[in-house]
């Protein structure tokens, strides 16, 4: 094992090298060609996701494993998106003149070999790929064993559409081998080759890689995401961005799983949320205030419920006196990534986008907005919850990193 993944590791940092000398529109042609493989072969990466299918054995799984024609052109949409994108890459951020004659530019370059870690969604493998590509990283892939043969005819006809180009293959490696140990030594003991990890996946996997990777880490441990619904908010607005926040895709990080109601609107507002969110097979657990109006028969929320990632059709929810009790409810219990206000009022909306820490502050929208692809970046490698950048969606542009270029006319320091 240990001389397999030394040999991946050995084998991107020389793609890497490779790729500085490729430029974009050759980049471009990959993913042009990727684009047109995943279409012809769109029947029988099907079939090789029904092998997974068949073999997972968590039921709560298999909305994330699937791959239909749907998500296929969906990810062929994005990959035409992400190929005329402009290029990343020698993007001059900043420029200034020294009194001394020196000329500085601060100037965007790739961040190097990418390994990304993740479970279930074999979607993760194009977007990754093509991604890392068009910034002009090399990326090596463990993806989980639920979705080995999903994850395999994607990675393999990324490295036919690269060779097809005459660009080293290696710019994408996909580990296909079960060994547990992998993961720990690729967090332990590749820092000579891995510059930077992404994991995707359950809160266990991200806190493992937080916890164990010695090279930088770009993600979220969870997405308890809050929806506040303001008394100056109009109730057919909250009802329908509450429903879609919380009941479009249960099992994404960017679904709802927290709701807070001004005290105000308890009745005129909370009520109807409440009843509709039943209506559509959502259970709900409620504070006690709450439950008081609905005659006692709702579950009670408890302290754990607060702090709980459901990525199920199940929500929490509390009456909060005002806006910074919200505001507070949202500091204590978030996790800093994405949090959304109901709202007409503009200096409320206001005090509170500017006082949560979240990477997406939502004003008037659903949270499920929280995508690389509606941001309009074509796909996401993940969503970054870190205090240091990159934050919230990590599309192109946040998969570079920058240094500063100095030119002078033999000017020397006196």
């Amino acid at each position: 094992m240990k001389n397999y993944l030394k040999k991946i590791g050995f084998k991107s940092k020389e793609a890497f090298k490779n790729l500085n000398n490729i430029n974009s529109d050759k980049r471009n042609k990959v993913l042009e060609t990727y684009n047109k493989e995943l279409g012809k072969k769109k029947i029988k990466i099907i079939k090789e996701n029904e092998r997974d299918i068949k073999r997972c054995k968590r039921k709560d799984m298999i909305d994330r494993l699937i791959i239909d024609k749907n998500k296929i052109e969906a990810i062929r949409f994005s990959l035409n998106e992400i190929s005329k994108f402009k290029d990343p890459l020698g993007k001059i951020i900043n420029k200034w003149k020294r009194p001394n004659g020196l000329t500085i530019k601060k100037v965007s370059i790739p961040i190097g070999v990418i390994g990304v870690i993740y479970e279930s969604r074999p979607d993760v493998t194009p977007y990754v790929s093509s991604l890392c590509l068009k910034s002009g990283n090399v990326a090596i892939l463990k993806g989980g064993s639920e979705a080995i043969f999903s994850n395999a005819i994607f990675s393999n006809l990324f490295r036919d559409s690269l060779k097809k180009n005459n660009v080293d293959q290696n710019c994408l490696q996909f580990i296909n081998k079960k060994n547990r140990r992998i993961v720990d030594y690729l967090l332990s003991q590749m820092s000579d080759y891995i510059d930077v990890i992404v994991p995707r996946g359950g809160k266990g996997l991200v806190e493992k890689v937080k916890k164990f990777s010695n090279v930088n880490v770009i993600g979220h441990l969870e997405g308890n995401c809050h929806v506040y619904v303001d008394k100056d908010s109009k109730i057919e607005m909250a009802k329908k961005l509450v429903l879609n926040s919380k009941m479009r895709r249960t099992s994404i990080c960017g679904a709802a799983e927290t709701l807070l109601i001004n005290e105000k609107c308890i009745k005129s507002h909370g009520i109807p949320i409440i009843e509709e969110l039943i209506s559509y097979g959502c259970e709900v657990i409620v504070d006690k205030k709450i439950n008081r109006i609905f005659g006692n028969n709702l579950k009670i929320a408890k302290e754990i419920d607060w702090k709980t990632e459901y990525l199920s059709p199940k929500i929490s929810i509390k009456s909060v006196k005002d806006t910074k009790e919200a505001i507070n409810h949202i500091l204590q219990y978030g996790t800093m990534h994405t949090d959304s206000i109901i709202t007409n009022n503009k200096k409320t909306a206001k005090f509170f986008l500017n006082s949560i820490n979240s990477s997406i502050a939502v004003h008037n929208a659903s949270t499920q907005f929280a995508d690389g692809g509606e941001f309009g970046f074509g796909g996401e490698i993940g969503i970054s919850t870190n205090k240091m950048p990159p934050r919230g969606p990590v599309g192109i542009d946040q998969l570079t990193s920058y240094k500063y270029l100095v030119e002078g006319k033999g000017t020397i320091r006196s």
